[in-house]
């Protein structure tokens, strides 16, 4: 295995100076031809950015697993790199502190006391999920955050994440537009934002009904498996059983010994049906819950946004407001008492300082909703991976049931034997006719 970045000067990772130009390749958003509000990017073109394995590396010390690293493989940067939980933790807090108006997705939660494998697995899988969706994200997949998370390979990940954020400042501060947001926004864009609000929050607890029934079948068709293989294994035993025939059952010596022979080796076609439930539900984890797992990633991480929206900058927006108010109601009480001079002058001063405040503001509000309207579109590019959900589904459905038919067809002519009738001759294994087994 070789790793693409070494210990060395990263000039090309390095930060540059707030106030100094930076290179046309190294911004977020470019002013480009029309309205740079409207996203131009397909559904294949996100999943094409790049493709991100993550695997477990678990190291043990003595009897007892002390940590789990994860090997994470780009497609994209040709580079396989260790981590641990606590990098993607820091990964996770610079995209926040960096890109507090977009959709970050949510890490899964910290191990806790005695966590099982299953556990660990899960984890796995939803770190996968994260990083995907990150390294997708049209301005995140350009962000030098993620090329360095994704092809340093040096010992303080940690550490060269935290410089790359420090002293730059978010994206506010680094995009051209953020200043001319408004002007690009619908003037309806309120109600918009509350319209796709709703919606997006509909499909969401339609996904999560819908990943809950996937979740059922797959775990269904792993139990089918395991009763599947204990059923032949039980007909095999059976078939195996030497315990002699009494003496009054001897005439049907001969019946009960080609029925336990024809018996005895139905467990390995009972094995192969239980292998092949397994794959499917295998299978169906991978393609079919996973892919409404990814979507349920991103769909809870818009939600995330719009509280941090409501909850962040509009409560900022709101406070400043408030506090500008009091200020000039402070100022307007000086003046009628006629204060002194220098009191007044502190406080118009600080008037002042409190207007350029709520100008900042007011223009974070709208590059908020700017990049509201952006990852409302992203989430609609996502949508067409329902055909994808629904196309593993069914192919799974189709795949699993030709593959168990088939070894049930090949297994019904060795089941001749078991069935004979009056003329002793061997005749199809059909149903008894209804009452057979109850009639007086």
């Amino acid at each position: 295995m070789s790793y693409c970045i070494k210990e060395r000067a990263h000039s090309d990772l390095a930060k540059p100076p707030v106030n100094e130009p930076r290179e046309p390749e190294q911004f977020l958003m470019q002013a480009p031809q029309g309205n740079p509000l409207l996203l131009s990017h397909t559904l294949q073109e996100l999943l094409s950015k790049d493709s991100v394995q993550v695997e477990l590396i678990p190291e043990k010390k003595g009897l007892f697993l002390k940590h789990v690293e994860y090997e994470v493989s780009s497609k994209r940067f040709k580079c396989s790199v260790y981590r641990r939980y606590n990098d993607f933790v820091v990964f996770h807090e610079m995209l926040l502190q960096k890109f507090p108006y977009r959709m970050v997705p949510a890490l899964p939660p910290k191990r806790m006391l005695g966590a099982d494998r299953e556990f660990i697995e899960s984890r796995r899988r939803a770190l996968k999920r994260f990083i995907n969706l990150v390294a997708r994200h049209p301005p995140f997949s350009e962000d030098v955050l993620l090329k360095l998370f994704l092809s340093f390979s040096g010992s303080d990940v940690q550490n060269k994440l935290r410089e790359l954020v420090q002293g730059v400042g978010d994206e506010f501060m680094t995009c051209r537009l953020a200043t001319q947001a408004k002007d690009f926004l619908p003037a309806d864009i309120q109600a918009q934002f509350a319209a796709s609000r709703e919606l997006i929050r509909n499909i969401y607890n339609s996904f999560y009904k819908l990943r809950d029934r996937a979740e059922r079948i797959a775990s269904r068709a792993i139990d089918n498996a395991s009763d599947l293989l204990i059923f032949g294994k039980e007909l095999s035993a059976l078939g195996s059983d030497t315990t002699p025939l009494p003496s009054w059952a001897a005439l049907n010596n001969s019946t009960w010994g080609t029925l336990k022979q024809a018996l005895k080796g139905l467990s390995v076609e009972f094995a192969l049906l239980a292998d092949k439930a397994v794959q499917q539900g295998k299978q169906e984890e991978n393609d079919v819950v996973e892919k409404l797992n990814l979507f349920l990633d991103l769909l809870q991480s818009y939600k995330d946004l719009c509280e941090r929206h409501e909850k962040g900058v509009l409560h900022k927006h709101q406070r400043a407001l408030h506090k500008y108010s009091m200020m000039k109601k402070q100022m307007m009480s000086a003046t009628v008492q006629n204060k002194e001079p220098e009191s007044v002058e502190q406080l118009e001063s600080r008037i002042v300082e409190q207007e350029n405040a709520i100008l900042t503001m007011e223009l974070r509000n709208y590059f908020s909703l700017y990049c509201l309207h952006q990852e409302t579109q992203l989430i609609h590019i996502y949508l067409p991976l329902t055909s994808h959900i629904l196309g593993a589904f069914v192919n799974s459905q189709i795949q699993g049931h030709k593959e168990m038919s088939k070894v049930w067809n090949e297994l019904k002519p060795k089941l001749s034997c078991l069935f004979v009738g009056s003329s002793n001759m061997p005749t199809p294994p059909l149903s008894p006719p209804e009452g057979n087994f109850f009639s007086n």
